[in-house]
């Protein structure tokens, strides 16, 4: 065996290996369309598929987390029920949640890439990059919601409900992080 068909066949098994981790993630990431709790007041649910998202960033890296999540929207825009409380289709991706779904895509990679740069890889690392990840979701649904309900009523149902879950929801993941398995990247 050449040198160059033994880099060939290193590489293929790197590109199967990475298919294989984004084609995962999308699925575990539709796997928490379940756990997800409807608010009567707002569109948007309280629902665990951010957070799920985010840590793929962080473990999978910011290029893989972020192909993770769009196999996932994929996944919804073709009809599977993977969104929260089992929704699909495009409908949802253009209707008031869709920011938030969008933003995850930015959330994953945000993530992983803050993280993928962090020598020390610390607790207080990990919480900054995830917060700053669940806050690109929070623009960019509180973007898209706007559009439907005006930028203040935006806030009042698509982010001020969320805040002091999400925050325990970063600390979790946080916790989650230590007990891990190494990244990926």
């Amino acid at each position: 065996m050449t040198v160059v068909s033994q880099v060939r066949e290193v590489r293929d098994m790197s590109l199967a290996r990475d298919a294989l981790l984004v084609i995962g993630g999308g699925i575990l990431i539709s796997l928490f369309a379940r756990i997800a709790i409807p608010l009567p007041f707002t569109p948007v649910p309280i629902a665990m598929q951010m957070n799920v998202c985010i840590f793929l960033g962080m473990l999978l890296g910011a290029r893989r987390g972020a192909a993770a999540v769009l196999v996932f929207l994929a996944q919804g825009a073709f009809g599977l029920p993977v969104f929260a409380n089992g929704k699909a289709g495009l409908a949802v991706l253009l209707g008031p949640t869709g920011g938030y779904l969008i933003g995850y895509v930015v959330a994953a990679f945000l993530a992983g890439y803050i993280w993928e740069r962090c020598k020390a890889k610390s607790e207080r690392q990990a919480f900054l990059a995830m917060a700053i990840g669940n806050l690109a979701v929070y623009v960019l649904g509180v973007a898209h919601l706007s559009q439907i309900t005006g930028f203040s009523k935006a806030l009042l149902l698509g982010v001020a409900p969320f805040v002091i879950g999400d925050l325990f929801k970063l600390f979790l993941g946080v916790r989650l992080l230590k007990t891990a398995p190494k990244p990926a990247y």
